[in-house]
């Protein structure tokens, strides 16, 4: 069973990216959304504190929680989705960035949706790409794409079907949050009293009226209700237990199709770069029963993530992963509905072999979609 849990902010937050800061001068950049295993984190303390766990105890493993389990060995929570949403109408409604195959353009005032179409390279054309085909935007302009748009929950359900997303559906980043800069104080512990020169500034993200997470929860069932500590220096955020249905293809559509797009919901750490776990050097992927020819990839430039990790109290190795939003295209399709949606379900993991930390962190969860228009 999957609990659906929306998290309100009560306050600023601190949604700190990957860049280190707290040096004289510095600046540190806020990341919106932040990284799921803020979430995860943030939700596994809350749990650890309502059953009344010590703290202390459990970073060193000499406790264990029911759903938990130790930092060492992991139990069998997991986050099975993180996403920007808003509560409207009585309901959580999530908000999905832009899949990096669809393109917003602006001409005249009016906003645009442009698929980019997976294409073969002419004849005697030469690159270092390693697929067959290239994604290629078909446009008579030449206008530049636009940045923090975000698909409303119907957007992103047109889209999974492989309908084209109305203008309407579309939400800029502007009307969803603002940022504001704070200034901080380095504190010298010796001398218990602020250091010497040690001002430095951060982004602090103020959410909008109604504007929070929804987070999905396998493997625990956390409150219902109450707050929890979310981001930089544990501000408040408001727990609520929703109802949720989330947006899905037509698994069975897909499966008589033979063809299909394979989009990542969260970041990706995957061991060969943009190629998804499943992929071999020929471009034929097989995961959990789901087969297929890899023939197209839009990826956007790598990402950087770490953390910060509290058991051991040491950051947590630097990672490149490919951004939520990348997209692949998949030919030769070999799947029963079943069995894509269970692909779906578990994530981009290998049978064995994985990171169980990044795995209940909810990181390599994807979704499906129709080949529609592209």
């Amino acid at each position: 069973m999957t609990a659906y849990r929306f998290l309100e902010p009560l306050d600023v937050l601190f949604l700190r990216g990957n860049k280190l800061f707290g040096d004289p001068g510095s600046y540190g950049e806020a990341l919106v959304p932040p990284w799921p295993s803020v979430a995860a984190g943030a939700i596994r303390s809350h749990l650890l504190a309502v059953d009344g766990i010590d703290f202390a105890a459990f970073a060193r493993g000499g406790v264990s929680h029911p759903a938990l389990g130790t930092p060492q060995e992991p139990g069998a929570f997991r986050l099975t989705g993180f996403h920007l949403a808003r509560w409207r109408g009585g309901r959580a409604e999530t908000l999905h960035p832009l899949p990096a195959d669809l393109v917003a353009t602006g001409c005249n005032g009016e906003r645009r949706l442009q698929w980019l179409r997976p294409v073969t390279p002419a004849p005697g054309l030469a690159g270092s790409a390693t697929l067959p085909r290239l994604p290629a935007l078909a446009t008579d302009s030449r206008e530049k794409p636009e940045g923090g748009l975000w698909l409303t929950q119907g957007g992103w359900q047109d889209y999974l079907q492989g309908g084209q997303p109305r203008p309407e559906a579309v939400v800029e980043s502007k009307d969803l949050w603002k940022m504001e800069s704070r200034i901080g104080v380095g504190l010298d512990p010796d001398r218990r009293r602020a250091g010497d020169g040690q001002l430095f500034t951060v982004q602090a993200v103020v959410m909008g009226r109604d504007v929070g997470f929804l987070a999905a929860i396998e493997g625990a069932e956390p409150p219902a209700d109450g707050t929890l500590r979310l981001g930089g220096d544990g501000r408040a955020a408001a727990v609520r237990a929703v109802e949720y249905d989330p947006p899905e293809p037509d698994y069975g559509a897909i499966a008589r199709d033979g063809r299909c797009r394979l989009v990542l919901t969260a970041p990706g750490v995957f061991p060969g770069g943009w190629r998804p776990p499943g992929v071999d050097g020929e471009g034929r992927f097989a995961l959990h029963g789901v087969r297929g020819h890899l023939v197209c990839a839009a990826v956007p430039r790598a990402e950087v993530v770490s953390g910060w990790d509290l058991a051991k109290g040491e950051p947590k190795p630097a990672e490149r992963v490919a951004p939520t939003g990348s997209v692949w295209w998949l030919e030769d399709l070999d799947a029963t509905p079943e069995a894509l949606r269970k692909l779906a379900e578990s994530g981009l993991w290998p049978e064995e072999g994985y990171d169980v930390q990044r795995r209940a962190e909810g990181f390599n969860r994807i979704a499906f979609a129709a080949w529609g228009e592209s």
